[in-house]
C-alpha cells in the first residue's frame, strides 16, 4: 500500500470539476420612526442590507450583499469583507442560514452560496456602494402567508418596491427553504435567502436569542420586547413578556428618561 505522502504527490485535485464558493448575507436592522406623540412608542421596523448590482448578470437588481471565497480566508471572513466592501458596514454578527447549491441559482456556472444573517446595531449607520455594487439601501421587509397557501416577501424603501411569492419546502435541522415562484426582480435565489434567514431569525428571537444583538449593552424592557415584536410580526402582552424575559436579563441601577415619561430602568443581558 502506498504511503499518504506517495498518495498525495499522485493525486491531481484539477482532474475533478470543483464548485466555487460564494458568501451572501442578509444583515438585518431595527430602524425606529419617532412618532409625533410622545405617549406613543416609536414605529419599528426591520429592515434588509440590499446593494443595487453593477454589472452583468442581473445588472440593476437588487441583491444581497456578498461575494466568491478568496484563498487563505474562511467562508465567515470571506461574509464579513464582502459586507463591508460593498457597503462599508461591519456586522455586530453572523449566523449560518443554510447552503443554497440548487443547479442552474447562478447564470455564470457552478456557484455554491453559503447564506448567512447578521445584525447590525442602527446608530447612525451610513452605507455607501462599492466593488460591484452601484448602490445599497435599506428596504422593510414584510413577510407573511397568502391565501393560496405561499409565502409573500415584500421589500419596500421609498418608491421601490419588490415582490416575491414562495412556496416552503422543507424544513431540515431548523432551517427552512423554498421555492421561488415568483423572485419579484430580486437578483439569483436571493428571495429565498432572505426568507430562510428571516424564518431562521425569527426562531431564534421566539427563544430569546440574537434579540439583544439589535440594542446597545444596557436598554429598557420596553425597547427589548419590541426588538422581539418586530422581528416576529406580532403585538406582545408586556406582563407575559416581561414573565418570561426574566430569566434572561439583569436590572441595573440607572434610569433613562422622556419627555411626559416616567424614568424607566436599563437592564443588560445576563
Amino acid at each position: 500500500m502506498n504511503s499518504e505522502n506517495e498518495f498525495l504527490q499522485a493525486y491531481h485535485i484539477d482532474d475533478y470539476e470543483r464548485p466555487s464558493l460564494t458568501a451572501d448575507v442578509a444583515s438585518f436592522m431595527i430602524r425606529s420612526e419617532q412618532m409625533d406623540n410622545y405617549r406613543q412608542n416609536a414605529d419599528s421596523k426591520l429592515t434588509v442590507l440590499l446593494i443595487r448590482r453593477g454589472g452583468h448578470p442581473f445588472q440593476n437588481c437588487w441583491a444581497l450583499p456578498g461575494g466568491f471565497l478568496m484563498p487563505g480566508e474562511t467562508i465567515e471572513e470571506c461574509a464579513v469583507r464582502e459586507i463591508m466592501e460593498e457597503t462599508n458596514v461591519r456586522p455586530v454578527s453572523l449566523m449560518p442560514v443554510g447552503i443554497f447549491s440548487e443547479p442552474g441559482r447562478d447564470p455564470r456556472g457552478w456557484i455554491i452560496s453559503a447564506a448567512f444573517a447578521s445584525v447590525i446595531v442602527a446608530n447612525d449607520v451610513k452605507v455607501q456602494s462599492g466593488d460591484d455594487a452601484s448602490d445599497a439601501m435599506w428596504f422593510d421587509v414584510q413577510f407573511e402567508q397568502t391565501p393560496e397557501g405561499t409565502s409573500q416577501l415584500t421589500l419596500s424603501c421609498g418608491d421601490i418596491r419588490l415582490k416575491a411569492i414562495l412556496k416552503e419546502k422543507k424544513t431540515v435541522f431548523g432551517i427552512t427553504t423554498f421555492e421561488i415562484m415568483d423572485s419579484g426582480q430580486i437578483a439569483f435565489d436571493h428571495a429565498g435567502i432572505i426568507a430562510a434567514a428571516l424564518t431562521a431569525l425569527r426562531s431564534h428571537a421566539a427563544h430569546f436569542d440574537m434579540i439583544f444583538d439589535f440594542l446597545p449593552p444596557e436598554f429598557t424592557l420596553s425597547e427589548l420586547q419590541r426588538v422581539q415584536e418586530t422581528i416576529m410580526g406580532i403585538s406582545l402582552l408586556p406582563a407575559n413578556f416581561r414573565r418570561k424575559i426574566n430569566d434572561y436579563v439583569t436590572e441595573t441601577d440607572q434610569y433613562v428618561r422622556g419627555a411626559g415619561h416616567r424614568p424607566a430602568r436599563l437592564y443588560r443581558r445576563k
